[in-house]
């Protein structure tokens, strides 16, 4: 249990010190871990607008700190370029991110052109049963990329490590609350990158 805890702490650490540097996506981050957290409490009561929550506000607030305000240069402070911490990244590194990214964008599109699911699903009463049902398929895609993944690091490396992962993936909204909840004051006050030195 040490050494999962230790290896926990680890992937968390790695994923702070290479990929969030700026406030922006720091507060970003914030935003989202507020609104996992609410939709977390949510899943228990109405799972599909849980998702929508999630992925519609939480997922694509985390997601654009990442894609259009962290740096993607040479990272002098970790002494390490962009591609070597894509290329040692645990989890959904950006290429990763794109493709989960673009099969979430493509659910309501499909659902949209394909009310019915090509006769799988009955036509839809009016546009909140599409919507619920884009949540669902959003939950059911949420849970696959978290299982596929993990499955993917049992075979790369090893189960502990997989486990490990998806722990930090369900429980970074509790950490980002922690982390980051400073993030919105620093922001506002002018600064944009966080410039504090490991501990």
């Amino acid at each position: 249990m040490s050494s999962f805890r230790a290896q926990l702490a680890e992937q968390r650490w790695d994923d702070h010190r290479f990929y969030h540097h700026s406030l922006v996506n720091q507060s970003l981050h914030f935003v989202s871990a507020c609104t996992f957290i609410a939709a977390y409490m949510l899943l228990f009561v109405d799972a599909a607008v849980a998702s929508l929550l999630a992925w519609g506000v939480a997922m694509t607030s985390r997601q654009a700190g990442h894609f259009f305000f962290e740096p993607k240069g040479y990272d002098h402070r970790n002494d390490a370029t962009h591609a070597h911490k894509e290329e040692i990244k645990v989890g959904y590194n950006l290429f990763r991110k794109w493709v989960l990214m673009s099969l979430w964008a493509s659910v309501p599109v499909v659902l949209v052109v394909q009310p019915t699911l090509w006769g799988v699903l009955d036509m839809p009463a009016d546009w909140t049963t599409t919507l619920r049902r884009v949540g669902t398929a959003w939950l059911f895609l949420g849970v696959g990329a978290i299982a596929f993944r993990s499955l993917q690091l049992f075979v790369q490396r090893d189960v502990e490590t997989g486990l490990v992962w998806a722990t930090k993936i369900v429980t970074d909204p509790l950490n980002d609350f922690k982390l980051y909840r400073g993030a919105p004051a620093r922001l506002l006050r002018g600064e944009r990158m966080d410039r504090q030195e490991a501990a």
